[in-house]
């Protein structure tokens, strides 16, 4: 054997062990939020010829006239919320798919956002998943947006996964079929988002930034492009609910952090598939995140 093709074989043998060693979390949040309509909890906001749903399966796409989003029915002040969702192989360069919390509409240009965003890729290159925090418009005014970025240990196109964002007044934490890949703590009033915000999904073209700081564009030789989603879990507070709401996994009582085996969970997702995270960039402005 050549010493490339010994070097091959080292490198599919680490692979292989590191996507088989997944650490088990030992919890299942999902498992304690029901699954509900998509007609009762959302509705379309834009691209409503871009979008349809089936028993249940909501298919979004894009093309070089429109994409499409939706939005819930109602803002919470924290929650569990999560949806499985499948993405579009092939080249997706510069298209956002997305799942996100915002309140853009209600304080444009100083809104807070939650976000789980899939950036478009190559054909040769893996899907990133970009999870991003914004207070106050920090992500329209500073361009200080607290993004975290990885690779995923499967394939996001060949089946659908369970993607969740917890929030509570005392953290953010960020799920991926139940694992915790981020977790985003309180510091202060001013790094944590804490007005009500509404739940969104969306696909759409982002070709200036989404794909390698935009180097890559979308390509509509390649069009139609499809997010699809189903399995929408809403366990939340909801703005002008009852006051007693206890939604699910300590989302209304203080801080509940991660048993030791997320925290083995959490630690195998960042130390082997992380990309980028912002707190490690020389190029931000340390003042602008103290919480760093």
């Amino acid at each position: 054997m050549s010493i490339f093709g010994l070097l091959f074989f080292l490198m599919t043998i680490v692979s292989i062990t590191l996507t088989s060693s997944q650490p088990s979390p030992g919890y299942y949040p999902s498992s304690n939020v029901p699954t509900i309509d998509f007609d009762h909890e959302y509705r379309n906001l834009w691209g409503s010829q871009h979008q349809s749903l089936n028993q249940g399966e909501l298919t979004v796409w894009l093309d070089r006239y429109s994409g499409s989003g939706f939005k819930s029915l109602t803002s919470y002040n924290s929650g569990y919320f999560g949806a499985n969702i499948k993405l579009h192989p092939g080249y997706t360069a510069g298209i956002i798919t997305s799942l996100y919390l915002s309140n853009a509409e209600d304080f444009p240009g100083k809104h807070d956002e939650i976000d789980i965003e899939f950036l478009g890729t190559t054909t040769d290159k893996p899907y990133v998943l970009q999870t991003n925090v914004f207070i106050r418009g920090s992500g329209d005014v500073n361009i200080i947006g607290r993004e975290n970025q990885i690779h995923l240990w499967f394939d996001p196109t060949q089946d659908f996964h369970h993607y969740a964002i917890l929030w509570n007044p005392d953290e953010i934490i960020f799920f991926v079929d139940d694992v915790p890949i981020r977790r985003y703590p309180k510091k202060d009033e001013w790094t944590f988002p804490n007005r009500p915000l509404w739940v969104y999904g969306s696909i759409w073209d982002a070709s200036s930034w989404a794909t390698e700081h935009g180097k890559y564009k979308a390509d509509y030789k390649y069009e139609p492009f499809y997010g699809r989603y189903r399995n929408f879990k809403i366990g939340g507070c909801p703005v002008n609910g009852a006051d007693s709401c206890h939604a699910p996994w300590g989302t209304q009582s203080g801080p509940i952090g991660l048993s030791p085996e997320q925290y083995s969970s959490l630690n195998w997702v960042q130390s082997n598939y992380l990309v980028y995270d912002y707190c490690h960039d020389p190029t931000k402005d340390r003042s602008l995140i103290p919480e760093c």
